[in-house]
Parts: structure tokens; C-alpha cells; sequence
């Protein structure tokens, strides 16, 4: 029946865009604001039911160039389960250390991980970074973020 991989991928994604088009019309609405905040999560799944049907009738055929690249090797896996991993671990730690240690902590290790050789450079944009962050949810978007550790 799903002869193509597209087709595969959009069943997949097509089920996906169901079970979060079902959670975004459980947000709760507000009653004096003229666009709620359903809008967004409620247009991207819309977007993704129609991308997906889109997909599973494309005509494109898969050439034996594009089976090869789909193969990934071993040692990419590898690097690909470990930011997995520094992932996970940001999202643990992100209430405990706050958002500006946890990520200054991600991007330094990620890109360390990753193989960037300017440690200076790394440093210094892995700190100002989440402080230019920060301050700009917290000053002028009034956005609150994870303090953590940090007194401000």
C-alpha cells in the first residue's frame, strides 16, 4: 500500500500532526485578547496535516543515490545519540542551574563535542549569548526564565 518512503514519512507525520492538533484545541482560551494563544500551535498543525497529504502524493521516485545517502554511518549515530544526550541534559538541568549556566554549559560542551577548536571564541559566545538572552525575555519581553543558581 505505502510503496514510497515519502509516503511512509507521511503517514507518520500525518498522525503526528493529529495528536498535536488534538492538544493545541485543549489550550486554554482567554477571554479579552482578540488572537489567543492557540493561534500559532493551532495554524503550524494545520500546516503540518497539509504537508503531510502533500507528501504522501509527491511523484518522486527514489534513485539509488538517495538510498545511499540515507544510510548513516556508525560513527555518526554516535554523535547523534550523544547530543541527543546533551539535550536531555539541558532540559534536566535547566530549573536546577537556571538558564544562563545550563546554557552556557550546552552550547561550550556541544560545540567542544562537535569539534570546534577556538575555545576562546566558544567561550565567550557561550556566555554572553544566554545573558543577552536572558536579559532581553526578562527586561523588555517580561518573560520569565529559569534564574537557578544565578542571584538575577
Amino acid at each position: 500500500m505505502f510503496k514510497t518512503l515519502n509516503q511512509r514519512i507521511s503517514i507518520v507525520l500525518l498522525v503526528l500532526a493529529i495528536v498535536y492538533l488534538i492538544l493545541a484545541f485543549q489550550l486554554p482560551s482567554f477571554a479579552y485578547t482578540n488572537i489567543d494563544a492557540d493561534v500559532v500551535p493551532k495554524g503550524l498543525g494545520f500546516l503540518l496535516v497539509a504537508l503531510s497529504i502533500g507528501l504522501f502524493f509527491a511523484k518522486d521516485s527514489e534513485t539509488e543515490e538517495q538510498r545511499a545517502r540515507r544510510n548513516i554511518p556508525q560513527k555518526d549515530i554516535g554523535a547523534l545519540l550523544a547530543v541527543f544526550a546533551f539535550v536531555f541534559l539541558y532540559i534536566f538541568f535547566l530549573e536546577l542551574l537556571g538558564f544562563v549556566v545550563t546554557t552556557a554549559i550546552f552550547i561550550f560542551g556541544c560545540s567542544w563535542f562537535l569539534g570546534y577548536k577556538k575555545h576562546v571564541v566558544n567561550a565567550l559566545v557561550s556566555v554572553l549569548f544566554p545573558l543577552v538572552m536572558y536579559l532581553l525575555f526578562t527586561s523588555f519581553l517580561q518573560i520569565n526564565l529559569p534564574q537557578g543558581i544565578l542571584p538575577f
